[in-house]
């Protein structure tokens, strides 16, 4: 590991710069001693003296792929089974109902935006399958970050992770596995996980036609631009009368009105308008 480099004040704004390009992030200036100690692995890892030429690299022709490392080294991953439960709680008891009763079907799309290492969606497996057997649901999980989709799928867990977790469900659904938690098969095939980018101008693989969106405790790391981005390409992804859900210190009052408040169990959600 490279120590005693120091990112300096000039670079650090270039590097915050650039990520906010890459992936809407905005890193303020507080941070920036978290980024010095992220990204000085990266440096090690290209055989790079200083932070200056990290960055011509970054510019260079041969960044693509570090681009991705980058990403996933400065992106923060907290995430456990059952978080916000209140949430799931009103997926299956109004959201699902009202979908299906719109539409006719047996069946409801959702997505599982910025995902990180799946726990959300796998959480909305387990209970479709413990609580809404009879019908199908297509689970789509997508995060920026390739490495923690590629954790994702593999489906194993420290007992953190498992910590809200109900005994019955860690008990059907996961077995022990080298001092961790490895999801069943069953569930593991109930979910979908690609690499999506919630600013991209290009929306490549983003979805369409999805019922339910999940983009929880995601839009804090984003300022008034990048929120805006990320929330009109969700619009775009959703059903008319679809709903989207976002975390509890979240809102969208100054982001857009194309979403309609919806207030269930005083709890705050939002649908499309139709």
């Amino acid at each position: 590991m490279i120590t005693g480099i120091t990112l300096r004040e000039e670079s650090f704004k270039q590097l915050r710069d650039f990520i906010y390009g890459q992936c809407g992030i905005f890193i303020p200036d507080t941070k920036k001693y978290l980024i010095e100690k992220r990204l000085s692995g990266r440096l090690q890892a290209n055989e790079l003296h200083d932070f200056d030429q990290y960055m011509e690299f970054l510019r260079g022709p041969r960044c693509h792929g570090e681009i991705t490392f980058l990403i996933d080294a400065i992106t923060t991953n907290e995430t456990y089974f059952f978080r916000e439960p209140d949430h799931f709680y009103i997926f299956l008891e109004h959201i699902v109902p009202d979908v299906l009763r719109r539409s006719g079907m047996r069946n409801i799309n959702v997505w599982s935006s910025a995902c990180s290492t799946g726990e959300e969606p796998y959480t909305l497996a387990m209970l479709v399958k413990e609580k809404c057997p009879g019908f199908k649901v297509s689970i789509l999980g997508s995060d920026i970050s390739n490495a923690t989709i590629e954790s994702a799928r593999r489906g194993v867990y420290n007992s953190y992770s498992v910590r809200n977790a109900p005994e019955p469900y860690i008990s059907r659904y996961f077995r022990h596995n080298c001092g961790g938690y490895e999801l069943s098969p069953a569930i593991r095939e109930c979910v979908r996980f690609i690499n999506i980018n919630l600013v991209s101008d290009k929306k490549i693989n983003f979805p369409i036609g999805m019922d339910v969106i999940f983009c929880r405790n995601v839009l804090i790391y984003f300022d008034l631009k990048s929120k805006r981005k990320a929330v009109s390409n969700l619009y775009d992804s959703l059903n008319p009368g679809g709903y989207l859900i976002i975390g509890k210190s979240e809102g969208l009052h100054d982001i857009t009105r194309a979403f309609k408040p919806v207030i269930i169990n005083n709890t705050l959600i939002y649908q499309r308008t139709m």
